[in-house]
């Protein structure tokens, strides 16, 4: 398959995103809420988190990255004040 950038990804209708994340992402980990489970997928150079919501069972949302605040809930590091 054809590389595709984070911009390319992002031009995409959301189906399309989903359909995308799903079959080539690489599974990273998942973060729990008390109402939504999101998980986190590096494709090629970025990254994609999908947001499913237990409550109405649905997917509800994806967005996609390179790096920033949005890593920060999967990290295993915790701020440490120093």
């Amino acid at each position: 398959m054809k590389r595709i950038t984070l911009y390319e990804f992002k031009r995409l209708p959301e189906q399309e995103q989903f359909n995308l994340t799903f079959h080539i992402g690489i599974f990273l980990e998942h973060y729990f809420t008390e109402h939504s489970t999101f998980s986190l997928y590096a494709i090629d150079r970025f990254f994609a988190e999908t947001e499913y919501n237990s409550d109405k069972n649905e997917l509800v949302g994806i967005k996609a990255f390179k790096t920033g605040t949005e890593l920060f809930k999967y990290s295993s590091f915790k701020e440490t004040g120093l």
